[in-house]
């Protein structure tokens, strides 16, 4: 991974609590790299090959884990949509909005729900 990639990306991640005893972490540069192998080769956490020298496969599925649930790629997908917008480098053109996951604000009135036709050809005959 480059430098720039990284100097992205290492801001966004949350500080490790100062730990005196027992073993540092794992450095979180060295865990992104294996995240990424990890992806880019399609393998299991627990295949990763040792000899690399990553270290466990766990771990850093745990910080992978840890990661998303404090959000750190959502805030990577604004931070490089910025930059990206910023350099008039975007294209809308094949950009597609899905609204079905937009909900109502409190107070407005709900969308009429419509039954399948399997319902509405059994209302109709009973």
């Amino acid at each position: 991974m480059d430098d720039g990639l990284w100097a992205r990306i290492e801001p966004l991640l949350s500080p490790w609590p100062n730990r005196s005893p027992g073993p540092k972490p794992v450095d979180d540069r060295l865990c992104l790299q294996v995240i990424l192998y990890v992806i880019h080769q399609d393998i299991a956490w627990q295949l990763l090959p040792r000899e690399l020298g990553f270290g466990s496969g766990q771990t850093c599925w745990r910080r992978l884990d840890r990661w998303q649930k404090g959000g750190v790629f959502e805030q990577l997908h604004h931070v490089l949509l910025a930059e990206l917008n910023a350099a008039s480098e975007l294209d809308g053109s094949r950009a597609c909005v899905d609204g079905s996951h937009v909900r109502a604000k409190k107070g407005e009135p709900r969308p009429a729900r419509h039954r399948s036709t399997g319902a509405r050809r059994a209302a109709n005959t009973t």
